[in-house]
């Protein structure tokens, strides 16, 4: 079998990871936050959707296309997010009283656990919108995240607030180029209810001071000039109103800093703001905060509170469980080590064994070449498998000549053995349907046969029985 990686395919050959040998990730990359979006449990494919809505607005720092099967478990998910620098792990799941989403910490935790109360896919909120805005390079860049009467007090609420921010990269002023700020990410919590409402929007920015007219031509937009004599009446049309004087409120024009991709954006112009909402839309509650990842103390819980005593009896019963599994690991790793050096006892036992029949058997106690050659191909002749015969030998010794040079070959330990035909599954699976049809063949002959048989020897019976002439009586 080749090397993998040594045949570069079509599938290769465009993939920009692997197509560059050089090719390093930036550290802006490395050290933003990475997220992994799955499910858990039996779903449902409105669950499912609901996932990958939410990869979506997790993009692009986050595994689009996970595959989790059912023999997958959660170690799996721990084990390859380091070498992918994963952050946050977020894990939907589906009983019998609702939808439920636990939000990670990697790798020490802590795990937020929510309840969705409702939530609506994409594609519903966007079928329900007049004018739809979707396109592949709004999801290029991370969005920007906006939080909302996150101010109360209580540490769950602070946790929650960091625990959002920390989701999604964060923003250098200076440096940031307002093209990439496509989307954004509304959260707000309402504390009288202790519900947070999360959006997902993405922005748009338009000229504003100039007629709808002109704004067409700006923006490459071909009029139609059918029902105007000349180019001066659409222009000076009257009924041509500006959709950011008709819609727009004033607080959200602002003075662009520098000049946007879109047309008609220019720096130091007045421009609107507008945001369309992409969906998915969810209502969480927090449920409970617990210290560990996916498990340990509970920090805080919307239902149940427990005393002093309780949260100290709880914490020792943690600490000794904690101990306990330190103990087993300790006694496995010893384990282990034990039966090691039984291993190097016995292999070091067995040899010193193999030297004393040496000597007995030579004779010669000074050749120590002699006798360490013996005991290497003695202990090699142990630790392989008796060989097979030798096919070619008894090929002479039955048919009385020699085999032809392709029937068999010659290894490298120089047992001949028969070449097996290398087959691929498909030529496995031909090959067995070819061999089923044949048998199947032949037994469909042998009853054919067996058919014709008694038939023939009905036919000689019955022959027999009317050409047979029946003996002349006695007079």
């Amino acid at each position: 079998m080749g090397r993998r990686g040594s045949k570069k395919g079509r599938c290769r050959k465009r993939n920009k990871a692997t197509a560059d040998p050089n090719n390093v990730e930036p550290e802006e990359v490395k050290r933003a936050p990475h997220s992994f979006v799955f499910h858990r449990g039996l779903a449902g494919p409105y669950v499912l959707e609901l996932v990958r809505d939410f990869r979506k607005v997790m993009e692009p720092y986050t595994a689009s296309s996970l595959k989790v099967m059912k023999k997958n478990s959660f170690k799996d998910f721990v084990a390859v997010a380091g070498f992918l620098h994963v952050t946050h792990f977020c894990m939907f799941t589906r009983t019998d009283l609702g939808v439920y989403l636990r939000i990670a910490r990697i790798p020490r935790g802590p795990t937020l656990s929510f309840r969705v109360h409702n939530y609506t896919l994409a594609r519903d909120v966007i079928s329900a919108m007049k004018k739809q805005y979707v396109f592949s390079k709004q999801f290029d860049h991370h969005p920007l995240v906006v939080l909302n009467g996150f101010s109360g007090e209580g540490m769950h609420i602070k946790l929650l607030a960091t625990t959002f921010q920390n989701m999604f990269p964060s923003i250098n002023l200076i440096k940031v180029d307002l093209s990439q700020v496509r989307r954004c990410v509304l959260l707000n919590y309402d504390s009288s209810k202790n519900l947070v409402d999360f959006r997902h929007f993405a922005i748009k920015v338009v000229p504003t001071g100039i007629s709808k007219s002109v704004k067409k031509i700006v923006q490459s937009k071909v009029p139609n000039l059918s029902h105007y004599q000349e180019i001066s009446q659409f222009l000076t049309n009257p009924t041509q109103l500006s959709e950011s004087e008709a819609e727009d409120d004033p607080n959200s024009h602002v003075v662009l800093p520098q000049k946007l991709a879109s047309r008609g954006n220019t720096a130091s112009s007045t421009s609107a703001i507008r945001v369309v909402e992409l969906g998915p839309r969810l209502t969480l509650e927090l449920l409970k905060v617990e210290a560990d990842l996916v498990g340990g103390e509970v920090l805080y819980h919307s239902y149940i509170e427990k005393t002093e005593e309780e949260v100290q009896e709880i914490r020792k019963r943690l600490k000794t469980k904690r101990q306990l599994k330190e103990k087993r690991k300790k006694e496995q790793k010893e384990n282990i080590k034990k039966k090691e050096q039984e291993r190097q006892n016995m292999k070091e036992k067995s040899l010193a064994g193999m030297k004393m029949k040496f000597e007995e058997k030579s004779g010669d106690k000074d050749s120590e070449k002699s006798r360490e050659s013996y005991v290497k191909s003695t202990a090699i002749e142990g630790d392989e498998e008796e060989e097979e015969d030798d096919d070619a030998q008894w090929y002479r010794e039955e048919v009385g000549k020699d085999p032809e040079p392709e029937l068999f070959t010659t290894n490298a330990s120089g047992s001949t053995k028969r070449k097996k035909p290398f087959l691929t599954p498909m030529m496995k699976r031909k090959k067995m349907k070819k061999e089923k049809s044949e048998n199947s063949e032949k037994s469909d002959q042998f009853r054919g046969k067996n058919k014709i048989d008694k038939f023939r020897t009905k036919n000689k019976v019955m022959s027999n029985i009317k050409h047979k002439r029946p003996k002349p009586r006695n007079k």
